[in-house]
């Protein structure tokens, strides 16, 4: 069910940069602003805010930032505010900058790497409003490939993590029941909305209240796991949801692709989460 009357409804959006690509987030931008235009007809939100957390603390990407936004869509009604941060303090703690201080109604963690359709924040805000029990709401993302990429999971194991982020792909095949079942395939793969345990945080439209309520990200985590870490703290909230209408194509990648300090971040944010909510080995 959609919300048709007019609302005085407030979306704020935080996005964490670090030395990101800057054709990506102009195209995130440009997509998150052409989604919040087409929610803003529908009278499902009256104003965004939009932040940038620059993560680089490096003075020439930040000048080719300012540069970019300077050419971006700005209004009235689709605000982007840029800071740079002193140190690189990582991925949760950037977010949290934003989150400390929010007024919003909704607010969105958004990765820069992540473009929304038309619709997307029109159909998220619209079921937001008509469902007071969802505390979050997670899209469906493809990949650049067009392929759905299956980001909402149950709660994971020791293997399947292994598994999903560094096994050659012959492993995988013979564990892929074990996989597609860490991956929600078999609720998330149909036009139904769906309850979820975990959602990622390259795309968390959430409840501000909500959010405020758990304090934000678990500041413990550097980078990965945060998202899994907050999703299980928000359960408290309300209902975690996939919402298959709303879709996004994420531009991202797994750890294991990104060098090995990646790798060094995943697992020590692994074992961070598993000692603070328990250890799954198969």
């Amino acid at each position: 069910m959609e919300v048709s009357h007019p609302l005085r409804v407030h979306l704020s959006v935080s996005i964490v940069l670090h030395k990101s690509s800057r054709e990506l987030l102009q195209r995130t931008l440009l997509s998150l602003h052409h989604s919040a235009e087409v929610a803003q007809q529908a009278g499902c939100v009256s104003q965004v805010s939009v932040d940038l957390v620059d993560n680089s603390a490096d003075q020439e990407y930040q000048q080719h930032i300012i540069r970019a936004l300077a050419a971006g869509p700005q209004s009235d009604f689709f605000r982007v505010n840029y800071s740079a941060q002193p140190l690189n303090r990582g991925f949760g703690p950037g977010h949290n900058s934003v989150i400390e201080s929010l007024d919003s109604d909704f607010h969105l963690v958004l990765n820069p790497d992540a473009e929304l359709a038309d619709d997307t924040l029109r159909i998220g805000l619209s079921c937001m409003e008509a469902d007071p029990g969802i505390a979050l709401l997670s899209p469906r993302v493809l990949g650049s490939d067009g392929d759905q990429e299956f980001l909402c999971k149950r709660y994971p194991t020791v293997l399947a993590l292994l598994l999903r982020g560094f096994a050659p792909n012959f492993a995988r095949r013979w564990f892929r029941k074990r996989l597609d079942r860490y991956e929600m395939r078999d609720v998330c793969s149909g036009d139904r909305q769906a309850d979820v345990v975990l959602a990622s945080g390259c795309f968390m439209l959430v409840r501000s209240a909500a959010l405020r309520a758990v304090g934000g990200f678990n500041e413990d985590y550097f980078l990965y796991f945060e998202d899994f870490d907050l999703s299980l703290r928000l359960c408290g909230q309300g209902r975690l949801v996939f919402n298959p209408a709303m879709r996004i194509v994420h531009h991202g990648g797994y750890a294991a692709d990104k060098g090995w300090q990646h790798v060094k971040y995943f697992i020590k944010s692994g074992i961070t989460f598993f000692n603070q909510h328990g250890w799954r080995w198969i």
